[in-house]
């Protein structure tokens, strides 16, 4: 299942691709693609994990851009 969300505060590119990084490793990500220019995230997640992924990826962008939030 793919799923679109709007980044709020991501101010570096460097920072984006960090959390792409981390956000692939998380189980129950098939991939990610963080758009810098867009301020997007594309995840492929499996649906029956969504709700326990939405946390993960929450976590991940707070430890590498703490202003950074996920709109969900």
């Amino acid at each position: 299942m793919k799923k679109k969300f709007k980044m709020i505060n991501l101010d570096c590119a460097n920072c984006a691709a960090k959390m792409e990084e981390g956000i692939k490793k998380i189980d129950g990500v098939n991939d990610a693609v963080m758009n810098f220019m867009m301020q997007k995230l594309t995840i492929d997640v499996d649906e029956s994990k969504f709700e326990g992924v939405k946390t993960q990826i929450t976590e991940v962008c707070s430890k590498v851009e703490p202003d950074c939030k996920v709109q969900f």
